[in-house]
């Protein structure tokens, strides 16, 4: 079975919510990124937000888009992971634009991926810091990296360059069958 272009070969249990949903090759990609960070990571379930919508703001255009994984401890967020298919390269901007509106202090990791490749990016500058799954911090080495860090608020021209580099990148010339962005102009 299709929906849109997305070919539907079940369903699967997430492995954070519990939840079925409809097994696709991009969410068996979440899953396994899911798990993880569950696992390898040693993060906790209570410590990665899956469900977060963000709300692109592009002048008058308007859409709402999913993040991806955010993984706060001690109820601040320390790293965005993520996911899309494709060119990882084209995934940098974005997961770094991320990390300056998501919070009101910049998120100090990104993470993007396509499934099989990972970069792990400064939230503040953009540098790679390090490539492959083995790359992206685990859940002490992340606290000891917020426990280093000052936080650095972010102004809001910063946050409204970003929220266009979002739309610019995520929304405008997505794939009409994605159901999980939502133009909202």
């Amino acid at each position: 079975m299709t929906e849109g272009h997305h070919l539907v070969l079940g369903s699967l249990t997430d492995c954070l919510t519990g939840r079925i949903l409809p097994d696709t090759h991009d969410e068996r990609y979440r899953q396994k990124i899911a798990r993880y960070l569950l696992g390898r990571c040693g993060f906790a379930v209570a410590e990665i937000d899956a469900s977060r919508m963000l709300e692109v703001v592009a002048g008058e255009k308007k859409a709402s888009l999913p993040v991806g994984f955010i993984v706060s401890l001690e109820g601040v967020a320390a790293m965005v992971v993520r996911y899309g298919p494709g060119s990882m390269v084209t995934r940098h901007r974005p997961g770094r634009a991320l990390c300056l509106v998501l919070a009101p202090h910049e998120i100090p990791v990104a993470v993007v991926t396509n499934g099989k490749d990972v970069d792990v990016l400064s939230g503040r500058t953009g540098e790679v810091m390090g490539r492959g799954f083995e790359a992206i911090p685990t859940r002490h080495a992340l606290a000891r990296l917020l426990s280093e860090k000052k936080r650095v608020w972010v102004p809001d021209g910063h946050r409204e360059l970003a929220h266009r580099l979002l739309y610019a990148f995520e929304v405008d010339g997505s794939c009409p069958c994605d159901t999980s962005i939502c133009k909202l102009d």
